[in-house]
């Protein structure tokens, strides 16, 4: 049976000192993979993070990153994109109604860091800017220049339904 990877802090530890925490999170412990599917990820969350505690509170900062593989929203093209979130950061009460869950001294970082990752994603990747969208098939080409689809005279693709009489 495998135990699934945390990234996790020991709030004992911060008592005396900063508690610096580095490493990768396995995209399978990240559970990030099936969220998108224009967006899969291809490593698993790399981070860096230092915590200190201030009070009856947690702050942690640092940076995180993830490779991904995407397919552009408008030409269905692979491309990959890196997605760097620098400088992160996150307060965790450790009193009151919002306080985190502390386990045995240790508190998990994981569903915050997956949670900004997540939102990071981009909504419609595009391999470039300037991305025109897939080329048009062929048969249709030779339809526009055999004049079969007519263009509105004010280029406007909502033209042609104004004309329309009901």
């Amino acid at each position: 049976m495998k135990t699934s990877a945390k990234i996790e802090l020991n709030v004992r530890h911060l008592e005396k000192k900063p508690v610096r925490v580095e490493g990768v999170l396995p995209e399978e412990d990240a559970e990030i993979a099936g969220l998108d599917e224009l967006v899969r990820p291809v490593s698993g969350i790399a981070y860096d993070l230092t915590a200190t505690r201030q009070g009856g509170e947690i702050h942690v900062e640092g940076g995180l990153g993830v490779e991904l593989e995407c397919e552009c929203a408008r030409c269905l093209k692979p491309f990959r994109l890196r997605i760097e979130i620098q400088p992160w950061d996150v307060l965790l009460p450790l009193e009151g109604e919002e306080q985190v869950s502390v386990v045995n001294d240790l508190v998990d970082l994981t569903p915050f860091v997956r949670e900004d990752i997540v939102l990071s994603f981009p909504q419609h990747p595009l391999c470039d800017d300037g991305c025109r969208g897939m080329a048009s098939p062929p048969q249709a080409r030779s339809d526009q220049e055999k004049g079969d689809r007519q263009p509105s005279a004010d280029g406007s693709a909502w033209a042609a339904l104004d004309n329309l009489k009901f």
